[in-house]
């Protein structure tokens, strides 16, 4: 259920100046290859992403995925490294969702801010505005 709302917070986004990076282009692999370390510290490696919604502009991008084992499988929050340290409560949030605010340093995308599970759309701080509004243009009043 949350995250058929955070889709529909994410659909309902004005005309937008921002492009998604399409499969098997090279900005798509890195961004997704900026976000993965932290997942797999998290969730256990191997992951793979099912992409919901990846926007890039200049040098911002925002990305809202699904983590799952190669293949599709389901991963089980509770049986994970972050939920053994005790970072993640495996009967709270959203699963395996990952949102990402990303930036471009000279040629690599690091992932600034990232949350896994969240359960409210973290990225309409305003904070992140002023650097990620042109991804995030529906968070940021544009």
């Amino acid at each position: 259920m949350r995250a058929l709302l955070i889709t529909a917070l994410l659909a309902a986004t004005p005309a937008a100046a921002w492009d998604e990076p399409q499969r098997g282009t090279q900005t798509r692999t890195d961004m997704m290859d900026a976000i993965r370390p932290h997942i797999e510290w998290a969730l256990g490696a191997p992951i793979e992403f099912v992409i919901w919604d990846l926007r890039v502009d200049g040098n911002v991008g925002f990305a809202s995925v699904m983590a799952q084992r190669p293949g599709g499988g389901v991963i089980d929050v509770a049986r994970t490294p972050a939920a053994r340290r005790q970072e993640i409560d495996p009967t709270v949030g959203d699963g395996a969702t990952v949102q990402a605010l990303l930036q471009k340093s000279g040629n690599v995308w690091v992932a600034t801010h990232h949350a896994i599970g969240a359960t409210d759309a973290w990225w309409y701080w305003d904070e992140f505005c002023p650097t990620w509004a042109p991804v995030i243009p529906e968070a940021c009043g544009g």
